[in-house]
């Protein structure tokens, strides 16, 4: 593993340990050049996906990007960190496990919908603002207006 601060070649691991959510490992790391210490993270992936955005363009799956898609949703509600990346893993396994190499990037907003609906619907609808493009106020009101229909009825059964 290269050393983010000085570029050498080998580091040695210090420590391992499975994340809280237990979908990586968290590997401490000390450079052997310049002794600095830092941390990586090993993820199992099944296969390479690649995004099919509009207008037939494609770019490979970034999980990172869809971490700071769901984090930006999130910000300054009640979701820790922990929650966001068992989200984002649970989501990116059902992206592997779908069988196709090739997801719509319809799809990986629909899960990501899915996801945050049940977690919490300020975010919900902060994430929905964005993906379904909503232009006036009365987007967000009618949206809204579903989402508390929604859990008023989850709420009578």
């Amino acid at each position: 593993m290269r050393c983010p601060f000085c570029g050498h070649e080998d580091s040695q691991v210090k420590d391992s340990r499975p994340t809280e959510d237990g979908a990586a490992i968290r590997r401490r790391r000390q450079c052997e050049a310049c002794a600095a210490r830092f941390t990586t993270f090993e993820r199992i992936q099944l296969r390479e996906l690649t995004v099919l955005k509009s207008e037939d363009k494609r770019e490979p799956f970034d999980r990172d990007k869809l971490v700071r898609s769901v984090s930006v949703a999130t910000r300054k509600r009640p979701i820790t960190a922990v929650q966001v990346e068992k989200l984002v893993s649970g989501i990116q396994r059902q992206l592997e496990t779908l069988g196709d190499t090739e997801i719509p990037s319809q799809k990986i907003g629909e899960l990501v919908m899915q996801g945050l609906k049940g977690l919490d619907s300020v975010a919900y609808i902060r994430f929905a603002s964005v993906y379904k493009d909503f232009r006036e106020a009365k987007d967000f009101e009618e949206f809204a207006g579903n989402v508390t229909e929604m859990g008023q009825e989850n709420g009578k059964q």
